[in-house]
């Protein structure tokens, strides 16, 4: 029995630490291909590190990159967690800044009463938004990968309908109209007084308060209990007495509305006023997506995706930074992200199936069921 458990720990230590592995097989391929380019990876790396955290500026570009990873990888572990695949926060983060900016210039009121509603229309906007795919999924048992993809292409088209033409600044083509000074969060250096001036806002403490809240949510409250039980065994779930249906919904709406609110904050506390080039990352950064990969490297826990952020952050910011010292071409730096992104995916998909395995060894030797055992859904 004790060799079974020495097993097991060294078996979850060597999980925990597959996500690292992942990431430095990526960086050593990546190595590879410079060499391939003719450029030095030593040179290139140290670079990209400088670019990510070689000042105070470039430090709070990475955190403010951060900031719409986190929350997404917080809405996304809540989905994930119930099994429900959300692919569609590229399209939740655009409608929740389109209605935010659009109150926002709508509703002239007080500063601190405008901001505050303003936040909470683009939550709810992002929650009705994947409620859509969630109800479909639930009721009519469509795909969720496809409908959640679906409502991205429907969401750009209307974002680009909006600037183009009702909510268009004649001042300046493809972009809303600016929110007025009252109605902004305000900049960190002038909550924490030992800060220069830079882009940092305070949506980052909006960010990490959310993470402890998402925390509590689900593994410390019933609905928290519902939402991981139907991703664990809906069967036996539904047999339990819980909604399975229902619990499908609420988990794509809350999915939903922690991008929405990333859209948000990148209004109202980064650009002011919503602006695109036509395409969904124009406006996201790709954050949708990257926000799914910070959710997986986090473990799908609310807590470890606030590192995961940080990182894909940085990695962001300081590949723009190695372009430019390097001058290898922009298409290296969508590589090397891709290449972080399917060996972090990889390695969670192998931690699942090594998890099953251990599930199953552990059915073998001992058939009899726990009565006390909860359900604790894979992170893969």
């Amino acid at each position: 029995m004790k060799n079974h458990l020495a097993r097991l720990l060294r078996a979850k230590q060597l999980d925990s630490f597959l996500p690292i592995v992942a990431v430095l097989a990526a960086f050593l391929l990546g190595a590879g291909m410079l060499l391939l380019m003719g450029a030095n990876p030593i040179i290139a790396y140290r670079a990209m590190f400088i670019g990510a955290f070689g000042n105070q500026n470039a430090l709070a570009e990475t955190i403010v990159k951060a900031v719409p990873l986190l929350l997404i990888g917080l809405g996304i572990c809540i989905s994930f967690r119930a099994k429900v695949m959300n692919i569609g926060a590229e399209g939740q983060m655009i409608v929740g800044g389109l209605i935010s900016v659009a109150f926002g210039l709508a509703v002239d009121g007080p500063g601190w009463l405008g901001l505050l509603l303003g936040l909470l229309i683009g939550f709810l906007g992002g929650a009705v938004w994947g409620a859509i795919p969630g109800i479909l999924k639930a009721y009519f048992n469509v795909n969720e990968i496809l409908s959640t993809v679906m409502m991205n292409a429907i969401a750009v088209q209307l974002m680009n309908y909006l600037l183009g033409g009702p909510l268009m600044d004649p001042q300046q083509a493809q972009s809303l109209g600016k929110l007025p000074e009252t109605a902004r969060l305000p900049e960190a250096y002038h909550l924490m007084r030992l800060l220069p001036p830079t882009r940092l806002h305070a949506g980052v403490w909006v960010a990490l308060v959310l993470a402890l809240v998402v925390y509590v949510l689900l593994f410390h409250t019933t609905l928290g209990y519902r939402i991981r039980a139907v991703g664990f065994n809906p069967s036996a779930s539904r047999y339990g007495g819980i909604r399975v249906q229902q619990q499908v919904v609420i988990a794509l709406f809350l999915s939903g509305a922690f991008a929405g609110l990333a859209g948000a904050i990148q209004i109202y506390g980064l650009n002011y006023r919503m602006i695109t080039d036509g395409s969904p990352t124009g406006f996201t950064g790709g954050a949708g997506f990257n926000g799914i990969v910070t959710a997986l490297f986090g473990g799908l826990h609310p807590l470890g995706a606030i590192p995961a952020s940080f990182f894909f952050g940085a990695l962001l910011v300081g590949a723009n930074a190695m372009q430019r010292v390097t001058q290898v071409p922009s298409s290296f730096v969508t590589v090397l992200n891709g290449m972080v992104v399917v060996f972090v995916v990889s390695a969670a998909i192998w931690k699942d199936l090594r998890e099953r395995q251990r599930r199953m060894a552990a059915v073998t030797q001992d058939p009899k069921p726990s009565i006390e055992a909860s359900p604790t859904p894979s992170t893969g």
